[in-house]
């Protein structure tokens, strides 16, 4: 006897749709929102278990929320969740994200950016293209120096174990200050500054809240290494944009990789930056697709699912999303 329905708010092809099918086991009937017609709508939300969706602020009518007050469970395709209109949904149904879903392609990104800028190789590719053949000009081993991590999470993690077979030291912040991952140094988010000025390089991984906004600032930079290599696979506005690119004009041997900015197509409808960070030699820039790997969509609409499938037989879900993980 099937434990009620799991509605899917997005669009799924086929393969996805087999995946979603065999993840939950025949536990629960599977309904597609987008296959259905107004009235059907309203009561398969009326009707939910459970919901799995990307944003729900774009997925779902401005009236359809409220119709999910029975729902054991919102799951979020996405780990981070600062983008979506959580103020909208009825009190008390429980909210999940997807944190780690995306891990491995977004730890192989960081750990391109960092040697990209570790080899100097978009500086002296450029230099090459100008006849320019700087043979001796030092660059930057990873091996001895310190990987620093603020937010020891998923990515966090499988970041830190790739750049541990490279030699590094691996220093973390996450809210309790421990982990079951192997560190070399963990602290809780209040020694921030030690972390800072530990780092040859430090990935930014940790949710954008309302602790966390802005918190990477002028006197934040000031305490990092004059060389140091900064990561930002979270969200942009953690870090300060004026002040970054204050310090980047002001610390040339300082490289920031920035795959998160701070106005972006998906959360805020265009891309825009209030200052030229592409015309600085010592930024290297992506449009945010760390996490665009063909291998990880599967990967992640299986762990959501699977944690609907908890949901669903009464069991706790994971990665519930708590007063300190909300943006606004």
């Amino acid at each position: 006897m099937a434990l009620g329905s799991l509605v899917v708010t997005f669009k799924v092809a086929p393969a996805e749709r087999e995946i979603i099918a065999a993840t939950l086991g025949g536990i629960a009937d599977i309904v597609y929102l987008r296959d259905l017609d107004e009235a059907a709508r309203a009561a398969a939300l009326a009707g939910a278990a459970a919901l799995l969706a990307y944003n729900i602020g774009k997925e779902l009518r401005p009236h359809e929320p409220s119709l999910l007050a029975g729902a054991r469970l919102i799951q979020l395709m996405s780990a981070g969740v600062d983008h979506v209109p959580l103020r909208n949904l009825p009190p008390g149904v429980p909210v999940a994200g997807n944190a780690g879903a995306y891990a491995a392609p977004m730890a192989e990104h960081a750990v391109a950016m960092a040697l990209a800028a570790a080899k100097r190789l978009l500086v002296e590719q450029a230099k090459l293209a100008r006849g320019e053949f700087n043979q001796f000009k030092p660059n930057k081993q990873l091996a001895g120096g310190v990987f620093g991590v603020f937010g020891f999470g998923g990515i966090g993690v499988a970041t830190a174990r790739l750049m541990r077979a490279f030699g590094m030291r691996v220093h973390a912040i996450n809210r309790r200050g421990a982990s079951e991952e192997p560190v070399d140094w963990i602290g809780t988010t209040d020694r921030l500054d030690e972390l800072l000025a530990a780092a040859d390089v430090l990935l930014v991984s940790t949710p954008l809240t309302r602790a966390t906004r802005g918190v990477i600032d002028a006197r934040a930079l000031g305490l990092m290494k004059r060389d140091a290599i900064l990561i930002n696979l979270a969200r942009g506005e953690i870090i300060d944009e004026a002040a970054l690119y204050a310090h980047l004009q002001t610390h040339p041997d300082f490289t920031a990789c920035i795959d998160a900015w701070w106005v972006e197509p998906v959360r805020h409808g265009a891309f825009r930056m209030d200052h030229p960070f592409m015309e600085l030699p010592n930024v290297i820039g992506s449009p945010h697709n760390s996490a665009s790997s063909a291998r990880s969509l599967p990967v992640a609409l299986e762990r959501a699912v699977t944690n609907c499938r908890r949901a669903l037989l009464g069991e706790v879900p994971r990665n519930l999303i708590g007063p300190d993980d909300v943006n606004d």
